[in-house]
């Protein structure tokens, strides 16, 4: 082969080389701008019109419905952990137990952010490492509760309930029950699985 041509080959292997570095340096950027462009369309939905600081200032500020949001939740947070706090959430729950259709929806997503919330001492780990689909074939899932009920009495098993969500929307997965033998429980946090999950693996976070 002449020089020439390893010269062509050489600079081919480059430019080729350019161009994947530049997608993987790229595509991560590019899906940050959508994600945040997509959720910045959506913040002025957040907060009704009619009290939108939008709405009242001679141009519009990108994400501050976002900001505001952020800091309702948080002063929320703050006050249902207060003595007024906590009893006017009492009411609200023992009002909203009582309507037929709600209780049930009310209910279901109460245990499942109390399950997935962030957790200290002993109830702190709560993700899990199961061989799903198959033997051999490991997940990563939310240890939700153990099953105490008809279905662990009916198979005469220990079972624990496991949320497995799919990767790259975490907010969609399945609900599978596994004997509490075939469970390792993991000492990441549920933000470390989190991120591992929705970066399809790439995220590993280090073992301590």
């Amino acid at each position: 082969m002449s020089s020439f041509k390893r010269k062509r080959i050489s600079i081919l292997a480059r430019l080729r080389n350019y161009f994947i570095t530049g997608i993987v340096v790229l595509v991560p950027i590019g899906i940050t701008l959508y994600l945040t462009k997509f959720f910045i369309s959506i913040s002025s939905k957040l907060i009704p019109q009619g009290i939108n600081p939008n709405s009242y200032l001679p141009f519009a500020i990108p994400g501050l419905e976002i900001v505001l949001s952020i800091i309702f939740i948080t002063f929320i947070g703050g006050l249902s952990l207060s003595f007024i706090g906590k009893k006017f959430l009492q009411i609200f729950n023992d009002v909203l137990k009582k309507i037929p259709i709600l209780r049930t929806i009310y209910s279901a997503i109460g245990q499942m952010t109390e399950t997935l919330a962030p957790k200290s001492g002993a109830e702190k780990k709560s993700v899990v490492l199961i061989e799903y689909p198959r033997k051999g074939s490991w997940a990563v899932g939310f240890a939700t509760k153990e099953n105490d009920g008809e279905i662990s009495k009916k198979t005469n098993t220990d079972l624990v309930n496991v949320f497995v969500p799919t990767t790259p929307n975490p907010t969609s997965g399945f609900l599978l029950m596994f004997p509490k033998s075939e469970i390792v429980y993991l000492d990441m946090t549920f933000e470390e699985a989190s991120k591992f999950i929705v970066s399809a693996g790439t995220s590993e976070p280090k073992f301590k």
